[in-house]
């Protein structure tokens, strides 16, 4: 093994990270807000609004992330009429997919909270609105704690999907740079250490999480 190629390959590989995270991060946070929403519509009494939030959690997590990708940077300059640029084209994906595992998320949670405490606050006075946002959501929040960590840990991972469109995170660096020295297993080996220890840091900071929060 060259451990010298890969320690001289390793400052490309870490901007690559970055992007990665950078990525993830954004990613996720679009997704959270998506998968609130989302979440609660298919709770909601409105109909339309719970068969929407029902179509768009099955077709999401029944349809690869890859398709997805494709379809937000290949098919959608079709309809619109202009290039998708391909950081957009990753966020936008990423967020896409994010918010309906989030969504399932969110629902378990809200779901997991005794129905007495939705009757108790609307015997305060509160609307569905108000007792939702003050009650249910913050203990919902303590409980999805754990899923939404192995989430962004998914997403950390999948988000070396974006490399088809030619993004360049930490797979697609990887890519490149096997390309100019031949050093596969050298490169990947890197690349998957680097992987390594990304996900490990977010399965502390989310077990930080519970334990912050007591989540048990």
């Amino acid at each position: 093994m060259n451990f010298e190629l890969m320690a001289n390959s390793f400052p490309l590989l870490l901007a690559g990270a970055a992007i990665t995270v950078e990525i993830t991060a954004m990613s996720v946070t679009f997704g959270l807000l998506i998968g609130c929403m989302i979440g609660i519509a298919r709770l909601c009494s409105i109909k339309p609004l719970r068969y929407f939030a029902n179509v768009y959690v099955d077709f999401i997590r029944g349809t690869p992330l890859l398709v997805q990708i494709f379809l937000v940077y290949f098919a959608l300059p079709n309809i619109i009429g202009s290039r998708v640029d391909p950081f957009v084209a990753a966020i936008s994906a990423c967020s896409i997919n994010s918010g309906a595992y989030v969504a399932e998320i969110f629902r378990a949670g809200i779901q997991s909270i005794d129905k007495g405490q939705m009757e108790a606050g609307r015997s305060l006075g509160m609307t569905w609105a108000q007792t939702m946002r003050y009650i249910i959501m913050p203990q919902a929040f303590k409980r999805i704690i754990p899923p939404l960590g192995n989430e962004f840990i998914a997403m950390l991972k999948d988000s070396s999907l974006v490399s088809v469109i030619g993004f360049e995170e930490l797979t697609r660096r990887g890519q490149l740079i096997i390309a100019r020295t031949y050093a596969s297993f050298e490169i990947w080996m890197a690349v998957a250490i680097i992987y390594l220890i990304m996900t490990f840091a977010v399965a502390r900071f989310t077990g930080y999480l519970e334990r912050r929060f007591d989540t048990k």
